[in-house]
């Protein structure tokens, strides 16, 4: 069994939460639910939640998928350098965002969620993870060989250069004609 790597895992339940929480703060700001100044907040949490945890972290072992159009969100991300690679300034400003959210009904469900997300964050952070941004790679070509450049002259199984039998127009000066391949017309 490989190691479980947690990163991944509080990347996933952070963003969900942070759909949950902007969800839920649409629906209390649009509802002039009492307190709505809490749901204000918590799309604005939402929002910056959603941005911060869009762009996916490149695995333990190098590989990775990034997600749709998330490189100028890495780029963004990145820009912050220790402040956002850092999964306990993670952990503790999901737990600090999360707060607010517990005021107001509907927002609690996103606050719970960011809650939880922020506990996996701390789990990771302790095993020793850190955020490392997944960007395109640049291919370079190598270039073509000589005998890639020149298709074989005769079928496989192709026996080495040295220990195949030379043709007959190679061998131009030969010393002597084989009198198979001469015609009664040469002899």
């Amino acid at each position: 069994m490989g190691k479980i790597e947690w990163a991944m895992w509080a990347n996933e339940q952070a963003l969900a939460s942070g759909l949950i929480l902007l969800t839920g703060g649409i629906v209390g700001v649009a509802g002039q639910f009492r307190g709505w100044q809490y749901a204000a907040y918590a799309v604005a949490a939402g929002v910056f939640v959603c941005l911060l945890e869009y762009p996916r972290g490149r695995r333990n072992k190098g590989t990775g998928v990034e997600r749709t159009g998330q490189y100028c969100f890495t780029v963004c991300v990145k820009a912050f350098g220790p402040v956002t690679r850092n999964y306990y300034v993670r952990a503790f400003l999901h737990a600090a965002i999360c707060v607010p959210g517990g005021f107001m009904l509907a927002t609690v469900l996103g606050c719970v969620c960011l809650g939880i997300a922020s506990l996996i964050y701390l789990a990771a952070a302790i095993r020793g993870e850190h955020w490392e941004p997944i960007l395109p790679r640049v291919e370079t070509r190598k270039p073509v060989g000589e005998s890639i450049k020149k298709p074989p002259q005769n079928p496989p199984p192709r026996p080495p250069a040295e220990m195949r039998r030379k043709r007959a127009e190679d061998l131009e000066g030969a010393a002597y004609v084989n009198p198979i391949s001469v015609t009664e017309d040469e002899y």
